[in-house]
């Protein structure tokens, strides 16, 4: 008959295979967790990575305020754009999520606008050139309010 402590070790040996403690799935792509919250602000603004490492960020929208006043998504701008005019071009594109339809080749990924309580996924290849890429939020005046962070690319 088996020790509680051999059943424990074996208890701990499966939950570090089923979830493995270094943030990667079982397809090999490390997940990021961001979430979207009220005071126009991303819980983690800064997001580490290695240049063509495969991310996956999932991303959700913690508030309890209707859709029409606070809703988030999260757009990773490339290295060359401007972010200022780009977040000014997107609040005026309401029908398509607020993201300026003329721009696609300004960002690298970008999530879905979601409203509180939702999340959406995103899966990309992380640029091979090493850097600060910025993110933000492109829902009217979150940007201009502070809703951005970084992806810092680095060896």
């Amino acid at each position: 008959m088996k020790s509680i402590i051999e059943k424990a070790l074996v208890a701990l040996l499966a939950l570090f295979i089923l979830y493995p403690v270094t943030g990667y799935s079982q397809d090999g792509v490390r997940t990021i967790e961001v979430s979207g919250l009220d005071n126009m602000r991303y819980d983690k603004e800064i997001i580490e990575a290695q240049p063509g490492e495969e991310l996956r960020i999932v991303f959700t929208t913690e508030s309890d305020m209707p859709p029409q006043a606070m809703q988030h998504n999260l757009v990773i701008m490339t290295l060359e754009a401007d972010a200022d005019d780009f977040a000014m071009a997107s609040m005026m594109s309401p029908d398509t999520d607020y993201i300026a339809p003329d721009r696609d080749d300004e960002y690298i990924a970008r999530t879905e606008m979601i409203p509180g309580g939702e999340t959406s996924e995103i899966t990309f290849t992380v640029p091979e050139e090493t850097g600060d890429y910025t993110y933000i939020c492109t829902f009217p005046g979150h940007y201009m309010g502070g809703m951005m962070g970084t992806l810092q690319v680095r060896e």
